[in-house]
């Protein structure tokens, strides 16, 4: 036990002190954190989001030219010229674009807009919502129903708040937030099983070619090896996780005091220069939340810690089950350009699940297929972390964490019968074949 622990030892502090894990380790939130900002921003100042299209309309049906309405980034202008001319002239103005109506309207593909450069998503889906209301009313009025008295009898908004009965009584609940807590929870232990699995196969192909496991082999026995080499790794991705969490937390934190805290003072100095008292509002306001408010209150439904202590546990057993694998397949290769045949098959089945976990998974989270991917060891990891937001059942969380142990124990072993035998192969090329022997061989 002893040797494992000093293998543990070298393997967390040989890389807890390079440059690159530091590094990485406090520019990672950061990065994060500037990612978001030059979004927002750019979504926010973008000179493309925010210029003005013209659209020349030519409408040979008479319907919709006079019933078109300008928006903020689209100005419609009605030609009564021929289509021939108005193509001409796009060509002097790449910006342009030209709506043609034929009076047939309702046939496949004849409504046309035409421009030199393809237009965006954004301005033809905003063009077409406009023409369907358009055609809708023209059809009602044909039928001689009352298009005013149908519009004031279907402008009621119906909004469905999620609430989530539990023995504690009737807790908020937030469909939205559930859904992106399940599809980063299945990005993040996805990455990180394949992330910090291939450092142990990389370590142990790196130690093998430099001929060091001879020596190594010498005074440790090889499961002893592969053991302290898979714990040590994993020690080093769960430190660098949860500093992750607590850096990005804190960030998170002190950017969003600073900028209410701007918030706060630019309302100051616009009350200022109006000349008026600040009133301090001790009421709950009256006003309706803004989409940020709406977002921040809806995250507040996720128990956090629950799902964390659940993704620690989904990370170390799905780790040491993957990790030990990668090893064996390490071991029985000279170099890591020699592993694909080997990986594609032990990466497959997680590869399967987080492929389903953003169409099946989040919104069937109950299923008879969800169940049993989040039972099943090679799959569960990423599938109970997708269904953990939408409250599990605490038998099948009891179960999956059971199977998850075998799981890892069971391959652990596995792996370690052939890892005793690959770590010392020099200069052969291996098969599943030939790995299956090595399975059976006797010490």
């Amino acid at each position: 036990m002893n040797k494992v622990l000093l293998i543990i030892q070298r393997e967390y502090l040989a890389r807890v002190r390079k440059k690159s894990f530091i590094v990485m380790t406090f520019l990672v939130p950061g990065l994060i954190l500037a990612m978001y900002g030059v979004m927002a921003l750019l979504l926010i100042n973008s000179d493309d989001l925010n210029r003005v299209r013209l659209v020349n309309v030519v409408d040979e049906s008479g319907v919709f030219a006079s019933k078109l309405k300008d928006t903020k980034t689209i100005k419609f202008i009605s030609s009564s010229r021929p289509v021939a001319n108005v193509k001409a002239d796009l060509k002097k103005d790449a910006e342009e674009f030209l709506l043609f109506i034929p009076s047939d309207y309702t046939k496949p593909n004849g409504v046309e807009i035409l421009s030199q450069k393809k237009p965006n998503f954004s301005v033809v889906s905003k063009i077409e919502e406009q023409m369907n209301d358009i055609a809708n009313a023209n059809s009602l009025v044909r039928a001689g129903i009352d298009t005013a008295k149908l519009h004031q009898v279907s402008t009621a908004k119906i909004a469905i708040t999620s609430k989530q009965v539990t023995e504690k009584g009737v807790e908020d609940s937030s469909v939205g937030a559930a859904y992106g807590a399940a599809v980063a929870g299945a990005i993040l232990i996805y990455i990180s099983l394949f992330i910090y699995g291939s450092q142990v196969m990389r370590g142990v192909i790196e130690e093998k070619t430099n001929r060091i496991i001879e020596v190594v082999v010498s005074s440790v026995k090889p499961f002893q090896l592969m053991l302290g080499k898979i714990i040590g790794v994993g020690a080093v991705g769960l430190t660098q996780f949860l500093l992750w969490i607590a850096l990005s937390t804190a960030i998170t934190v002190v950017a969003s005091n600073f900028l209410m805290k701007d918030k706060v003072n630019a309302q100051r100095e616009q009350v200022m220069k109006q000349n008026q008292p600040i009133k301090v509002q001790t009421a709950t306001p009256t006003a309706p939340p803004s989409p940020a408010l709406d977002m921040y209150n809806s995250m507040k439904t996720i128990n956090y810690g629950y799902i964390l202590s659940w993704f620690i546990f989904y990370f170390l057993t799905g780790y040491m089950l993957y990790s030990a694998l990668f090893a064996a397949v390490g071991s029985a290769v000279d170099s890591e350009t020699e592993t694909q045949q080997f990986m594609f098959p032990i990466t497959l089945p997680l590869l399967f699940t987080y492929i389903l976990s953003f169409s099946v998974l989040v919104n069937n989270p109950d299923s008879s297929l969800a169940f049993w991917l989040s039972v099943i060891p090679f799959t569960a990891p990423v599938a109970m972390m997708v269904r953990l937001p939408f409250s599990v059942p605490g038998w099948q969380l009891a179960l999956s964490a059971f199977m998850m142990i075998a799981g890892f124990l069971f391959t652990t072993w596995v792996a370690s019968r052939i890892y005793r035998v690959g770590i010392l192969m020099y200069g052969k090329k291996t098969n599943f074949r030939e790995i299956s022997k090595w399975f059976f061989y006797k010490e």
